[in-house]
């Protein structure tokens, strides 16, 4: 599939539909997350569609802030959601705040009060959510719902001058208390907060309710496509009525599209800010969270992730994404990228007896077999080595082709080595191996006298560099929309193992986010925070293989 094309986008093809018909001359779309969290895997789906449509079309893309609650945005938010938007790869054509714009929103919720269209009310939040009504049964008015244009005009700049507490009073659309759809039934337009705003500092104590700012924000912008996922098809109607009741000059229009879902993933910003509140994980950037943030320290790369995005394409049927998906594109994008090393995670010692004392010498190895621009290393070998554990067996099942007492292996890029006594340890643990090579099986001398069916990797014991690495499982192994147990109870125990082992000494000093396949173990990733020199810190990205057929996706 041409990396420019998704495997289906609607969207797409209303755009180009709008452009030919010539209901739009150009087309705008915006990218607009609430800086209340970190952007996630899901966000990235959307990163991508608006900013390669409007790419695709020579349009324009805007990075635009909802920051219209007070009590849950911050700085820090705005900051790392540019950082993840440059990093995948994207340069917005506007930065913009929708704090930027109250001063028109107050102006346009005065008209709605001067058209008779929106009244204060009194009611509590408690209040106006029971006499809401149903899905079945039309809702209450307020009794607060017929006062007076200048009354609701003196109240409202009252509200905004500060003389009323939170939660005292509400500003709400005046529309139908017994329309099918809840969300045109008077909703809340603006509310009382007293709180510092991250943009704005203390010029407001009043704020614009999300479904009322947004539309407006769009207006303003001249925005052609907003587009956004299905759970606000039901806000269309109202999306269209502030447009239209606030007499705003542009007439954006709204397209919805089925969000992101990931097997084995959370996806809810409230639950991932529950891990990072109650340190369940090491930050927003932890390697196990599917921040975008948490991805880029994991390893992957903004290609694979544009891939990916690409593939699942845009839908508007609700579906869940087969979380290996995700990990073919960062295996299909690494592997001409990296160079093959080896490490040993979990090292046994091994002692070639018949090696000459204090002598070593260097091999050629290969970086990368599918790749030979990436040329060769030179690695040490001498008398004293590590091999990982599981690749010794003192009683070994039939078919096991590693070292076990009386076998022969091949040592990547090295020699034949066999077997001759396993050491044990007080409580019956092997924790030495006594082996003897055979010089004249050097690899790439040419040696046919005889083959070996076991290959194993090692590194030299004299010069190994030690490294930390850390292996991932999902944060959680089931469906998160299940409830029936309070989420931090559900969490994977075994969603983080760390071991200390060793890697060739060329990448002692290896750059953070330097990324290596490491022989069987899989892609790593050297850890940009807690990497130190001469001591780093490999995050496996994933693992070499996996079943998962991208053909049948």
């Amino acid at each position: 599939m041409d990396s420019k094309t998704s495997s289906s986008n609607f969207i797409k093809n209303i755009v180009a539909e709008d452009l030919a018909e010539g209901r739009v001359k150009g087309i705008v779309t915006r990218f607009p997350p609430e800086p209340n969290g970190y952007l996630h895997i899901g966000h990235a789906k959307s990163i991508c569609l608006n900013f390669e449509l409007a790419d695709e079309f020579k349009g324009r893309t805007h990075l635009r802030f909802d920051d219209t609650n007070p009590l849950k945005e911050d700085a820090e938010y705005v900051e790392s959601i540019k950082k993840d938007v440059q990093w995948l790869g994207f340069d917005w054509d506007g930065l913009f705040f929708a704090s930027d714009y109250f001063g028109e929103m107050f102006d346009r919720a005065n008209l709605l009060i001067r058209k008779g269209l929106a009244y204060v009310d009194d009611q509590s939040a408690d209040e106006i959510r029971e006499t809401r009504g149903t899905l079945t049964q039309p809702g209450k008015e307020s009794p607060y719902r017929n006062r007076s244009v200048e009354e609701n005009l003196d109240l409202f700049r009252r509200m905004k001058d500060g003389e009323f507490p939170d939660g005292a009073k509400v500003l709400r659309a005046k529309i139908d208390m017994s329309s099918p759809n809840i969300n045109m039934r008077d909703p809340v337009i603006y509310r009382v907060v007293h709180a510092t705003h991250h943009n704005t500092g203390d010029q407001w104590c009043i704020y614009p309710m999300y479904a009322f700012a947004h539309p407006l924000e769009d207006a303003i912008e001249g925005v052609t496509h907003s587009i956004c996922t299905l759970e606000f098809e039901d806000q269309r109607p109202f999306y269209d009525w502030v447009v239209r009741e606030t007499e705003m000059p542009h007439t954006p229009r709204q397209y919805e599209f089925a969000r992101l879902n990931l097997t084995n993933t959370v996806m809810s910003k409230r639950k991932l800010k529950m891990l990072v509140d109650e340190k369940a994980v090491d930050g927003w950037d932890d390697p196990r969270m599917p921040t975008i943030s948490g991805l880029r320290r994991k390893g992957y790369t903004p290609e694979a992730i544009r891939a990916f995005c690409r593939e699942i394409g845009v839908a508007r049927s609700y579906s869940v994404v087969d979380e290996q998906m995700l990990e073919h594109f960062i295996r299909e994008d690494l592997k001409l990228k990296c160079p093959r090393t080896m490490a040993v995670l979990r090292p046994l010692k091994v002692v070639i007896t018949n090696y000459p004392e204090g002598q070593t010498e260097w091999l050629d190895a290969e970086n990368n077999s599918e790749n030979p621009e990436l040329g060769y290393r030179q690695i040490p070998f001498s008398r004293e080595i590590y091999i990982e554990q599981d690749d010794f067996m003192e009683n070994p099942p039939s078919k096991y082709f590693r070292l076990f007492p009386g076998n022969e292996v091949r040592l990547k890029h090295a020699y034949f080595i066999k077997c001759e006594e396993a050491i044990k340890n007080e409580a019956g643990e092997v924790v030495e191996l006594r082996c003897t090579y055979d010089p004249e099986t050097k690899s790439g001398s040419g040696f046919t006298g005889r083959k070996v069916k076991g290959t194993i990797h090692w590194v030299d014991a004299s010069q190994a560099a030690p490294a930390e690495f850390r292996l991932y499982e999902p944060l959680i192994t089931e469906d998160e929309e299940d409830d029936d147990a309070p989420f931090l109870e559900r969490l994977n125990p075994n969603s983080l193992t760390t071991l200390q082992g060793f890697v060739e000494p060329g990448l002692k000093d290896a750059a953070a986010q330097e990324k290596f396949q490491f022989f069987r173990h899989g892609y790593f990733n050297v850890d940009p925070k807690d990497s130190e020199p001469g001591r780093p810190v490999f995050n496996r990205v994933v693992s070499l293989k996996s079943s998962f057929d991208i053909s049948k996706a």
